[in-house]
């Protein structure tokens, strides 16, 4: 396997753990969702939250859509699980698209990143990719760790790349079209 075919599954893992992510989050018992808690950010809805702004700052930068740091500045918080959940999917599945029509040349492409009072600062697309799967594996293990203190069970979110996993997320993956 080459670097644009893990990242293309990264994405994949990305739709994947989120939706697994997800379905645990929407069964959380009223207030649960938004209720203070320990962590980098103070609930599972501002975690979240978090997640799909990055997501939107990072796919504006490789998709060079021209919005740039007003991309995460402008982001309204979505309060509501299902809605957020949904505006997650689809950022990931822009996210797949993303990464399905790249090349091995377009990882070293640099594209201009927004950076606030750091100025305009080119970044390649491979890293920015690698930024962004280990930002979202990182506070979606702070999620993880949330839903321990509350009425749902937090969900396997490892069982994506090996073969020996298949049986555990392959209608899922069928479900997704993975």
């Amino acid at each position: 396997m080459n670097l644009l075919g893990h990242l293309r599954r990264m994405a994949g893992n990305n739709l994947w753990s989120n939706d697994r992510l997800y379905r645990a989050v929407l069964s959380l018992q009223p207030g649960e969702f938004s209720a203070e808690r320990t962590s980098f950010f103070p609930s599972i809805k501002a975690t979240l939250n978090h997640i799909l702004a990055v997501d939107l700052l990072y796919l504006d930068f490789i998709e060079e859509g021209g919005i740039g740091a007003a991309a995460f500045d402008d982001f309204v918080p979505i309060d509501e699980p299902h809605a957020l959940f949904a505006a997650q999917a689809a950022a990931d599945r822009r996210l797949i698209a993303f990464c399905d029509g790249l090349s091995q040349e377009d990882l070293d492409r640099g594209v201009i990143t927004d950076r606030r009072e750091d100025g305009m600062i080119p970044e390649r697309i491979g890293d920015i990719l690698a930024h962004v799967f280990l930002h979202d594996i990182h506070h979606r293990g702070q999620v993880h760790a949330m839903l321990c203190g509350t009425s749902v069970k937090p969900p396997q979110l490892d069982e994506f790349l090996l073969d020996c996993d298949l049986k555990l997320r392959e209608k899922e993956v069928e479900r997704l079209g993975l």
